[in-house]
């Protein structure tokens, strides 16, 4: 009896077909509205799902020659242009494709992941932005189903990215009849690679802003600061007026990934903080109590970080044509600018046209002053922030604090 109910070797477990399956999976990702600040948790949920990164597929940057190929006759009424250009996106993807995709997946991204949670009211989406996926799905279903046609599955499920907790569940319900033998566990394990996989980007890209506010603290030469959405960095999107400008020899910083890092905080918002104005580096309230859209919240805060840092001599506002949710919020950004002698310059209204000679002449225009008033305005600022710069080379850091502690007693 005891041989016979012995614990005996399990035998080694079998190839699974559906993870064979999956391999084999394209699927095809609009990198179009909040997908530019959350690809990377897509690659990694999916990759850790089975289907290699190669076999995610992203659309191309909007351009004019996407929307007419692809995109005519599909397009959205809707005032917002950056989902406008979504149609162009999602033909590219069913048509453009040497090889064909499976799924188009296009989450509705109802609120964000963002370094701001615990600080702000709230961290969501723009309205227009999260349904844009529904608003340009109709125009591939207002004659014939494109995509059943095509033989592609389409996924649009509503996601809370800033809700951590809930997000396997939403991911589940929306894939577990499209992704082949998907269970709920490994769904749950795939969000949590997801974020980690976010999470290293973020930190590796903040890690080359320092760097980038690092040499120019320590050569004493100016930067720019873009205050904007993250499709902005779309080329058809925010025309890459940035890209111009740092062909005037600019380092350019997104506010998205400006570094966060505990001692440039504190260096930063530690006066704020003293005198009782914030309660963290992250406080927005002072500026803007109304703090319930991730991206406004955080263009808002790069306005106050690019106040305050004197090697940031210069923003740009970046803003689409008959953006509602940036209205409310040109006149505060540019008063935190303005009032610090920084210069400030907005390109607003921005759709399909680029003007290229206007551009070209708000560029230069945006050079010249930083070439006359750059030295200055890094002095101004200087000499009201606090010693002892973590930008700054070590010795030079000490120099300051001895200076600053040699003038107080004086």
């Amino acid at each position: 009896m005891a041989k016979w109910f012995a614990r005996k070797p399990s035998a080694a477990p079998g190839p699974r077909p559906d993870l064979e399956a999956r391999a084999k999976l394209r699927i095809g990702i609009p990198k179009l509205l909040n997908v530019w600040t959350t690809h990377q948790f897509w690659l990694g949920f999916f990759g850790a799902l089975g289907v290699p990164n190669n076999r995610v597929v992203f659309s191309g940057d909007t351009s004019e020659e996407q929307a007419r190929e692809f995109g005519r006759g599909r397009g959205t009424v809707d005032c917002c242009y950056p989902v406008k250009c979504g149609a162009g996106h999602y033909g590219e993807l069913v048509f453009g494709q040497k090889r064909k995709i499976d799924i188009l997946f296009s989450p509705m991204i109802y609120s964000l992941s963002s370094f701001l949670q615990g600080h702000v009211a709230d961290s969501l989406a723009c309205p227009r932005v999260m349904a844009g996926p529904e608003n340009i799905k109709a125009g591939f279903l207002k004659e014939r189903d494109v995509f059943a046609e095509n033989g592609i599955r389409y996924v649009s499920p509503l996601v809370s990215l800033a809700e951590p907790a809930i997000v396997p569940k939403q991911l589940y319900e929306a894939l577990k009849d499209v992704i082949p033998g998907l269970s709920y566990k490994e769904t749950r394990a795939a969000v949590d690679e997801g974020y980690r996989t976010l999470k290293g980007f973020n930190t590796e890209m903040r890690a080359r802003s320092r760097e980038i506010l690092e040499w120019c603290a320590r050569e004493n030469r100016p930067c720019v600061m873009v205050l904007a959405r993250p499709y902005h960095m779309d080329a058809g999107i925010g025309h890459e007026i940035e890209v111009d400008l740092q062909a005037y020899g600019y380092p350019i910083l997104w506010m998205q990934y400006f570094p966060i890092d505990d001692d440039l905080m504190q260096w930063i918002f530690g006066p704020d903080m003293a005198a009782g104005h914030i309660k963290s580096p992250f406080d927005i309230d002072d500026v803007w109590p109304s703090s319930y859209s991730a991206n406004t919240n955080e263009i808002l805060w790069g306005a106050k970080v690019a106040a305050r840092v004197p090697w940031i001599t210069c923003a740009i506002r970046l803003t689409s044509y008959e953006c509602g949710m940036d209205q409310p919020t040109f006149t505060p950004v540019q008063q935190i600018i303005e009032r610090s002698h920084t210069l400030f310059f907005s390109f607003q209204e921005l759709d399909s046209t680029k003007p290229a000679g206007s551009v070209k002449i708000r560029v230069e225009t945006i050079s010249f002053y930083m070439q006359q008033s750059s030295e200055r305005i890094i002095e101004q600022k200087q000499a009201v922030t606090p010693p002892g710069c973590p930008l700054l080379p070590q010795a030079e850091s000490k120099l300051a604090t001895a200076k600053a502690e040699l003038a107080a007693s004086a």
